[in-house]
């Protein structure tokens, strides 16, 4: 059965995090925020970093099962298959930015590291991995900029489109945020070319 004060903690500090960030936020601004004495907040989590932990493996594990649940793993010997795993991939990241937009302005914050306990940077790496593994097969076979490069570009292009849109700098809906998914594609365009056209190394 769920504890249902305790995911209204998780739920409030979520939206305290995401609109302060860590520093900027206080217990007791969480406990107010989830209509519970500071005592009772303290009852669950015994002080900030562990209750921003919490918060971060909830948020990213909903993330990893937004991206990851039923995503095939692209054969790179198909044409057009690294494009459509790319797009697939892109929509269910703007599923989860709309359906979630403080869980994914609280994960896009820069500031994690500092406070992240092992088993969070555990689930952040279980998030990468399996798309850091595909983006690595089509550099392996193709050469062209690094794979960490252009994931970082990918996600900072991501990132900065919803952030544009929450601050009003632009407007966007959906339709618009999957058809910068084709630009942002174009990163990857001139690898998955030619992942399709040269034959896999052996030996």
């Amino acid at each position: 059965m769920v504890d249902d004060k305790r995911r209204r903690l998780l739920d409030a500090a979520l939206k305290v995090f995401a609109e302060r960030g860590f520093h900027g936020t206080t217990v007791p601004e969480v406990a107010a925020a989830a209509g519970v004495a500071t005592g009772t907040l303290y009852h669950y989590f015994e002080h900030k970093q562990q209750l921003v932990n919490e918060v971060y493996r909830d948020a990213k594990l909903r993330l990893r099962g937004t991206l990851l649940d039923g995503l095939p793993d692209p054969d790179l010997d198909k044409p057009g298959a690294a494009q459509a795993w790319f797009a697939e991939l892109w929509r269910r990241l703007v599923t989860y930015a709309r359906a979630e937009p403080y869980a994914f302005r609280f994960l896009e914050m820069q500031d994690h590291v500092e406070y992240l306990d092992a088993e969070s940077r555990q689930i952040e790496l279980a998030t990468l991995t399996p798309m850091f593994s595909v983006a690595k097969r089509v550099h392996d076979r193709a050469g062209g900029p690094p794979t960490e490069v252009l994931l970082a570009l990918v996600w900072g292009a991501f990132v900065g489109l919803v952030k544009a849109s929450r601050l009003g700098y632009l407007r966007i809906d959906d339709a618009g945020l999957v058809e910068a998914g084709d630009i942002a594609w174009r990163l990857f365009e001139r690898e998955a070319t030619k992942a399709i056209k040269k034959p896999p190394k052996r030996g």
